[in-house]
């Protein structure tokens, strides 16, 4: 199961990196680490303002709400940016899994 996960999420990984390249979001010159991760930001603060606003169908996609939308904007920002740098996003993703589950309740003891 883990390999089929790795493996799909690489292929979607290319295809959402192709798809922005065509549209000439990946050729350019002036690649910024921090502005990428800025834009990941930006859409998590998209799905949040949908969320306040009561979380309407979605524009682009109306069989999807708008944080439905704004959560997968941030997931294709994520594997563009990893197809870039060759990050093991998918591979780290299953890890950290396997870490969280094993740690205690409410580990660390913070409020929020």
């Amino acid at each position: 199961m883990s390999k089929l996960f790795i493996d799909e999420f690489k292929e979607q990984q290319r295809i959402n990196f192709k798809i922005s390249d065509n549209h000439g979001f990946e050729k350019d010159s002036d690649y910024n680490f921090g502005t990428k991760i800025a834009l990941m930001h930006a859409e998590l603060s998209e799905a949040l303002e949908s969320y306040r606003m009561g979380d309407p169908q979605s524009d682009h996609i109306p069989e999807f709400s708008g944080v439905e939308e704004e959560y997968a904007d941030v997931i294709i920002r994520i594997m563009n940016d990893a197809e870039r740098h060759g990050f093991r996003v998918a591979e780290a993703m299953l890890a950290k899994q396997k870490f969280n589950a094993g740690r205690p309740y409410k580990h660390g003891g913070k409020k929020i």
